[in-house]
């Protein structure tokens, strides 16, 4: 597990001195949600239609963004033979793969943390409890960085990963994104834990599931 942080602490390191990628998609999720805050200004008093959108709306911008974020993963190692030299580094394939995802996961939720406000003024809507949606947004997060990081390195090599990557990542991501959009409108609507309780429970699933997977597959995604 420290080696791994090693790595995150290398990612989030280079990211503070270049800001690449956090600003690309701070920017990506704030112009989505200006975007739709616009297309549904005439409804924004209507509280039963917003309750019924926003939970999607949110989690269109932290998906795309993230997708926008996590083609660059490993797409920043193959400048100048850094990937190489990773994996000439005397550690695990399972801890690069989990150093990594962990620095996307960092990467995703400050960019979340940083749309949220921007979402409860422009929807002038309120957050009836933080802590719940907290872990509805860990949890979807976290699902989406274990499947990202391994695909970003499966298309890494890809002459269209750009494209590739979120043609495949997306239909993967649906087991997580629906429990995290029906947990997020419940949430919103001002129900409490028991009734997202079964939500949580597919998501939490859903990351053991394929966080295993992903452990073992990495050592041969490396390799091609």
């Amino acid at each position: 597990m420290i080696r791994s942080l090693y790595i995150t602490s290398k990612d989030l390191r280079t990211e503070l001195r270049t800001k690449h990628v956090i600003n690309s998609m701070l920017v990506f999720s704030l112009t989505v949600m200006v975007i739709f805050s616009l297309s549904l200004n005439n409804v924004l008093s209507e509280s039963s239609v917003i309750d019924r959108v926003a939970s999607g709306l949110l989690w269109i911008a932290f998906i795309f963004s993230g997708t926008l974020g996590i083609t660059r993963t490993f797409a920043s190692e193959t400048e100048n033979g850094c990937l190489e030299g990773l994996r000439l580094c005397p550690v695990e394939s399972a801890a690069i793969y989990t150093g990594k995802a962990i620095s996307c996961m960092c990467m995703m939720l400050v960019m979340e943390i940083m749309t949220l406000p921007i979402f409860v003024v422009l929807f002038n809507y309120s957050i009836p409890s933080i802590p719940l949606m907290a872990t509805v947004i860990l949890l979807g997060t976290a699902g989406f960085s274990v499947v990202g990081t391994l695909l970003s390195a499966l298309t890494v090599n890809a002459r269209t990963r750009e494209i590739l990557l979120p043609v495949i990542l997306l239909p993967l991501l649906l087991p997580v994104l629906i429990p995290a959009v029906l947990a997020t409108a419940k949430i919103l609507a001002g129900k409490g834990f028991f009734d997202v309780a079964t939500e949580l429970r597919l998501m939490v699933v859903y990351n053991i599931i394929f966080f295993t997977l992903a452990h073992l597959l990495f050592d041969h995604t490396m390799e091609e």
